[in-house]
């Protein structure tokens, strides 16, 4: 199943996480300070647009290719591994599973990478980080190893 969306990818904890943090923020509320309902206002419209168009627990393909929705296993040019979800930074709450943007520079540098491919993203200070990936798979595939 191929999966055509103008929004983010998100579990269905995240969706109703996000669902409920908006029924709440809408609810009349007794902000006194113009920074307060400002804020707010901002969080329901970020809210909003991440909602708009969301695919919900849908996986992408299983065909090992990074795109959101996928939880990678990459090595670092120094050794290092680590895994995480692609996904929204509203994913959070996954146990030890740290989750990374499509929009960051390491989510930027490994859309569409396939295991083997190595990839080089910048850093704030404006180095290069060398990272390949060694396994993508569907986060339901990942959570049904996890249990």
């Amino acid at each position: 199943m191929t999966i055509v969306s103008s929004g983010p990818w998100l579990t269905p904890e995240a969706h109703a996480r996000l669902v409920h943090e908006l029924a709440t923020l809408r609810r009349p509320g007794t902000d006194d300070e113009i920074e307060h309902l400002l804020h707010r206002q901002a969080r329901i419209r970020q809210i909003e647009d991440m909602l708009r168009g969301a695919v919900v627990g849908q996986d992408p393909p299983d065909d090992g290719i990074a795109e959101p929705g996928m939880v990678l296993t990459v090595e670092y040019d120094d050794g290092d591994t680590e895994t995480f979800l692609l996904g929204t930074r509203d994913e959070a709450g996954h146990g030890a599973l740290e989750v990374y943007s499509p929009d960051s520079p390491l989510g930027r540098a490994l859309h569409g990478a396939k295991p083997g491919d190595r990839r080089e993203y910048r850093v704030p200070s404006g180095g290069a980080v060398g990272v390949t990936l060694l396994e993508a798979k569907p986060y339901s595939r990942h959570r049904e190893g996890a249990r």
